[in-house]
């Protein structure tokens, strides 16, 4: 295993920033509990809509900056039906990242029961460096590993593609 770099050295924004060509990640949890999504998930919750400019404009400033240069961003989310209340709190929250300049598809879980997917989330950079992110049973964020092996990459980057043509458009998906 080679690590690119430590996790604290090595930021999102700048493996996106970098990114050439594609920048796409796959979601595979229904439950996410970050500590600081907790107030919208809570105001979500009370009200169903979830569009906090303050939380979501460094979001879209990023993502749009790296659409602007060419770059697609594809998001893929393996999720069971019916959705957890998680997964229903990021579909609401979906109209963000379309407002970033994502591309964003749905896979029901039962659909993708013959597919090999890592056994973590993950971001793949233009088809050769990968992010994975690490949660707790209980869907709080731990930390993340950058990878660049090749053959890394290339499970990842299959792994997404066959999740993709199978998922659902963002607007079709129904909830």
């Amino acid at each position: 295993m080679t690590l690119s770099s430590r996790p604290s050295e090595r930021s999102f924004e700048d493996l996106l920033s970098a990114a050439e060509h594609s920048a796409f990640h796959l979601e595979t949890r229904d439950v996410y509990a970050v500590a600081y999504e907790q107030q919208d998930f809570e105001a979500w919750q009370k009200t169903g809509r979830w569009e906090n400019p303050t939380y979501w404009q460094p979001w879209i400033d990023l993502v749009g900056a790296a659409v602007r240069r060419g770059v697609v961003v594809r998001r893929a989310h393996v999720v069971s039906v019916p959705l957890s209340e998680s997964a229903r709190f990021e579909h609401a929250g979906t109209v963000n990242n379309l407002a970033a300049g994502e591309v964003v598809r749905w896979l029901p879980r039962r659909l993708a029961a013959d597919l090999a997917l890592p056994g973590t989330d993950f971001w793949v950079f233009d088809s050769r460096l990968v992010r994975f992110g690490h949660f707790t049973g209980d869907g709080e964020w731990i930390g993340q590993e950058v990878r660049d092996e090749p053959a890394v990459a290339t499970l990842c980057a299959s792994a997404f593609e066959a999740v993709w043509e199978r998922a659902t458009p963002h607007a079709e998906f129904q909830v």
